[in-house]
């Protein structure tokens, strides 16, 4: 079951990592976009949510600190989801429904991610922890 457990969390992971690379090395054009979906700081917001997401996808994907990791991720996908997806705003129904998905699949990894900074916290053993101080007593 280990052996899942550490392929999950990698598999779960590699979009974090891959995503957080990208926002360093497509820095412009992802503030252009932020810009352009109104995100305050744009260019400071892609550099400190890069960082989050990359930091946090190596976290889970080492089982080092992969509850901070996780956390790290859901706090990044939420806000993510509604600056970044507003699909209630779109009048197209291509555009309507492409934000609508990454709304909905931006909510979904947060749930996940969520999940297992709350397995963690109950005691799952996957390596050094941040919630065994608060929960494990």
């Amino acid at each position: 079951m280990n052996a899942v457990l550490v392929i999950g969390r990698v598999l779960f992971a590699i979009i974090f990592i891959n995503s957080g690379i990208n926002h360093f090395l497509k820095l412009e054009a992802m503030a252009g976009y932020a810009t352009y979906k109104k995100v305050p700081a744009a260019k400071a917001s892609v550099l400190l949510s890069g960082l989050m997401i990359l930091v946090g996808g190596i976290y889970v994907a080492l089982g080092i600190y992969a509850d901070l990791g996780a956390l790290l991720i859901a706090i990044f996908l939420i806000p993510t989801a509604f600056l970044m997806h507003a699909f209630w705003k779109e009048t197209d129904a291509t555009a309507k429904m492409n934000e609508s998905i990454g709304f909905f699949k931006d909510l979904s990894l947060a749930g996940a991610a969520l999940m297992l900074f709350a397995l963690i916290g109950a005691g799952a053993n996957i390596g050094p922890s941040i919630t065994s101080a608060f929960f494990n007593f």
